[in-house]
């Protein structure tokens, strides 16, 4: 079996490794959207997805190279990885979602040995290849590993971790987990909560046709945070909220997409956004209203869906986006290993990527040293 890319044509004089399947928008490739439907039963991430590729390529890498890699086998398609670049002759291919939205990503192959064509493909094409967050129990690394042999250098180093927390039944009472000092915590902020009016929790799994009312409701709680200062809340960033109402879109017509909210006195103050997906709740985006932030709001939310999740008999919590220190802190320390992947061949643009992350490697340990001394 053969990986080769598809949906492009190969210029004239220009051998086949150089070249890979470009598309701008997923949806008019039927070849690549066949393959992908195939294949999406063996996915162990949402952002694993066409859904997911499709609206990034629609929205925050309209103006990128993009491509998906097939790895074929009799009957259907054995694998596949859609990557995305920059133009320009020393721009490396990379995994999407990482570097826009910090999320995790993979090779989705129907089976393990599905990895070993990617990897061929990409071990022969020229351009180093950059695969943040992926897990660590891919089988892409160690098929990468063998393919760059005598090709390239491969490095594979710790990456942000995916933190989860495994439910069961303890979970349907989520407030015993925790020890009588969180306990107390809790109550001291649903009390507060209760100062401000009557408290009401909601986990809604909205139709199409309510879809914006119910997202523009979510993206307004966050907006009323702290992440409009620090610019990370999803209103503040088209890009960003052109993406998650496009993919949200998806999963409410799928039946998968979850919008949690707390609301006191009918209002909503603290708001979830995730997906109820391979019996996981997986938790995209989060947000609550400053004004309400004594009586701890994303808190309580958190503990309702945390027992709801359970209560629904899903196999586990997915924190997904950036890994902030309050989840160790409060909710969880468990995780799943991720590590960051680069490959860098035996040409100019192999040697330029690597002398590029060496000399980012050298200034950050500069700026540490520095920080360091003046402490």
């Amino acid at each position: 079996m053969t990986a080769q890319p598809i949906g492009w044509q190969y210029p004239a004089g220009q051998d086949s490794s150089d070249c890979a399947a470009r598309f701008f928008g997923l949806g008019p490739d039927e070849a690549v959207a066949r393959a992908w439907a195939r294949l999406e039963d063996a996915a162990q991430l949402p952002t694993q997805s066409h859904a997911f590729a499709a609206s990034l390529s629609r929205t925050l890498l309209a103006d990128a190279e993009m491509a998906v890699l097939v790895a074929p086998e009799s009957g259907g398609s054995g694998g596949l990885l859609p990557l995305c670049r920059t133009r320009g002759y020393f721009a490396r291919w990379r995994a999407v979602g990482p570097g826009e939205l910090s999320e995790p990503a993979d090779a989705l192959c129907a089976a393990p040995d599905a990895a070993a064509p990617l990897a061929e493909a990409l071990a022969r094409q020229p351009r180093p290849l950059r695969l943040d967050r992926i897990p660590a129990d891919s089988p892409l690394i160690p098929a990468l590993a063998r393919a760059m042999r005598g090709r390239g250098w491969l490095s594979v180093r710790p990456g942000v971790p995916m933190p989860t927390i495994t439910l069961d039944e303890s979970w349907k009472c989520p407030e015993a987990r925790f020890n009588a000092g969180r306990r107390s915590d809790f109550r001291r902020g649903a009390r507060r909560a209760g100062e401000f009016g009557a408290l009401s929790f909601e986990v809604l799994s909205p139709p199409p046709a309510r879809f914006d009312a119910a997202f523009d409701e979510a993206i307004g709680v966050e907006v009323c945070g702290w992440k409009k200062a620090a610019g990370t809340a999803i209103a503040v960033d088209r890009g960003k909220e052109a993406f998650f109402r496009d993919f949200f879109r998806s999963a409410s017509e799928q039946g998968s997409l979850r919008i949690a909210f707390l609301r006191i006195d009918g209002r909503a103050v603290a708001m979830q956004m995730g997906l109820e997906w391979l019996d996981r709740y997986w938790l995209f985006k989060i947000g609550y209203d400053e004004a309400f932030r004594k009586c701890s709001p994303g808190t309580l939310l958190m503990l309702h869906t945390l027992g709801w999740a359970a209560q629904r008999g899903l196999k586990s919590y997915e924190l997904l986006g950036n890994v902030e220190p309050w989840i160790a802190d409060l909710w969880t320390r468990e995780h799943r290993e991720c590590v960051r992947l680069r490959t860098y061949p035996f040409n100019p643009r192999g040697a330029a990527s690597l002398a590029a992350d060496g000399l980012a490697w050298a200034v950050a340990q500069c700026r540490r040293g520095r920080s360091a001394d003046a402490d």
